[in-house]
């Protein structure tokens, strides 16, 4: 500010050049000596802090979207280069993953905090709808990430978390086909999520943040739920705005240490065929997948829609019931005990399910080789992965290729050798091969499997010459 105006305070040329075409000061100047009754508290930092940490996530996520290509081919192992080659990449992505979480973790507590102060009263019930509907993307914004870097974990809690959508009535099918891309998950879906993640929630965010912002400004702070006849109204600068700066820091201090000596793991890429994994979502869905295993069968639209539904419509629409003027929290003891079963009854369904893990067995044993399969991947060094040059030609493949590119498919080599000729569980990676063996060797091998390759389940190629020499050509690009 000091650039735009003079020393006895009044604007400098340039101040008032800025101010007569945009306004911008008288702004700022309103909203840093606005009054906030019974002055600075705080109580009133999270709304702030949101801010930052959604600052935060804007550029971590444009920084690990210079990498990231969202396809099968290429997701896990972009990932695994920002994680493991990228200058800073581990931390960069550690820091946006934790910064996920403790929106969360924030965003819940400004909600707990207006609705415990009675901050929603007083024509602020748009105020409220809007902060409900922020809520909801960002946990739309954490269920689109987790699919993104196309591991084991990712994989397997993405698949039980769109299920779970199909089990909704009348449009749960299709909602779940449209959010896959089809009946499976693949390269449709991963790109959806990726449109999703970084483009349309992350508009609809802004769109709200500006309107909840301007809701706030023509509504006012509502200051603390008790009458404070003693105390004053206090200008937000300078208390108020060291009190936020301050728990911004903290803020950036707790992810900057967690991303420094926690760094989220990365686990081995998916394997589709995989039917030993258990899937499991992130602390903050854990509730929820409690919740969902006991209302099987022909129950499931009351625990999945109903209940639900109720539930979140009484959040949302607590305005319009609750339209006394007493805030004080122990003047509401409906409310406040309605809103603290709530809590209680999720807390206690996160503890369940991880007592659920320990007690059993196998599941814990399970789990705990799941982890340790992910650290094992963390140490082994960045390993590119091969991929099919059809898929990254900057021209137009030549019809050879892709016809041996369909003879691969349609003999169903696909299945077992992964697409590109990756290579799986099933079936060694084929590309390089054609580097290693003759073009005679590779017919022959196609040919006649030797007895490894037909334990393994690989038929002999019963196609023409013609088709032979097709798919050789084929193999001989994959690289």
């Amino acid at each position: 500010m000091t650039s735009f105006t003079k020393p006895d305070g009044t604007l400098s040329s340039l101040g008032r050049w800025l101010e007569q075409r945009t306004g911008v000061l008288s702004f700022f100047r309103s909203v840093i000596d606005e009054s906030i009754p019974g002055g600075p508290r705080w109580a009133y930092v999270f709304g702030s802090g949101l801010l930052f940490l959604v600052a935060t996530q804007f550029i971590t996520g444009v920084a690990l979207a210079l990498y990231y290509v969202p396809s099968t081919n290429s997701a896990h192992t972009t990932v695994a280069y920002i994680t493991k080659q990228v200058w800073s990449g581990s931390f960069i992505r550690s820091v946006h993953s934790y910064g996920s979480q403790m929106i969360v973790v924030v965003l819940f507590l400004h909600l707990a905090q207006t609705f415990l102060f009675g901050a929603f009263k007083g024509r602020r019930e748009i105020l409220w709808l809007s902060g409900v509907c922020l809520f909801l993307l960002m946990l739309g914004m954490a269920f689109t990430g987790y699919l993104l870097p196309w591991d084991q974990r990712a994989y397997f809690a993405t698949a039980v978390g769109t299920n779970v959508m199909g089990e909704v009535p009348v449009v749960g099918v299709f909602l779940k086909r449209l959010l896959r891309g089809g009946d499976e998950m693949g390269t449709l879906t991963l790109s959806r999520f990726y449109v999703l993640h970084i483009i349309v929630i992350p508009f609809g965010i802004a769109a709200f943040i500006a309107l909840h912002l301007f809701l706030f400004r023509k509504a006012g702070p509502a200051g603390p739920p008790e009458p404070v006849p003693r105390l004053s109204a206090r200008p937000f600068y300078p208390r108020q705005f060291a009190m936020d700066a301050g728990f911004a820091g903290i803020l950036m201090l707790i992810l900057i240490a967690l991303a420094h000596f926690a760094p989220v793991p990365l686990g081995p890429e998916v394997d589709r065929s995989s039917a030993a994994y258990i899937p499991r979502p992130e602390w903050y869905f854990l509730p929820l997948f409690q919740w969902l295993k006991y209302w099987a069968g022909s129950r499931a639209i009351i625990g999945i829609v109903v209940i639900p539904t109720i539930v979140f419509a009484l959040f949302a629409l607590v305005p319009f019931v609750d339209r006394g003027s007493e805030r004080r929290p122990r003047r509401r003891l409906l409310s406040t005990s309605l809103f603290a079963c709530v809590i209680g009854s999720l807390c206690l369904l996160g503890f369940l399910s991880r007592r659920d893990d320990r007690s059993d067995r196998n599941v814990s044993g399970q789990l705990a080789w799941q982890n340790e399969e992910e650290r094992n991947y963390m140490r082994q060094p960045f390993e590119p992965t091969f991929t099919d040059v059809l898929a990254s030609a900057k021209e137009p493949p030549s019809p050879l290729l892709l016809a041996g590119q369909g003879i691969f498919h349609t003999s169903q080599c696909v299945f077992c050798h992964g697409e590109g000729g990756v290579g799986t569980k099933a079936a060694p990676r084929l590309a390089g091969l054609a580097s290693k063996l003759s073009v005679e060797q590779l017919s022959a091998l196609i040919r006649h499997p030797n007895p490894k390759m037909k334990a393994g389940g690989m038929p002999a190629f019963a196609g023409s010459d013609e088709d032979l020499h097709t798919l050789i050509a084929y193999l001989q690009s994959l690289q």
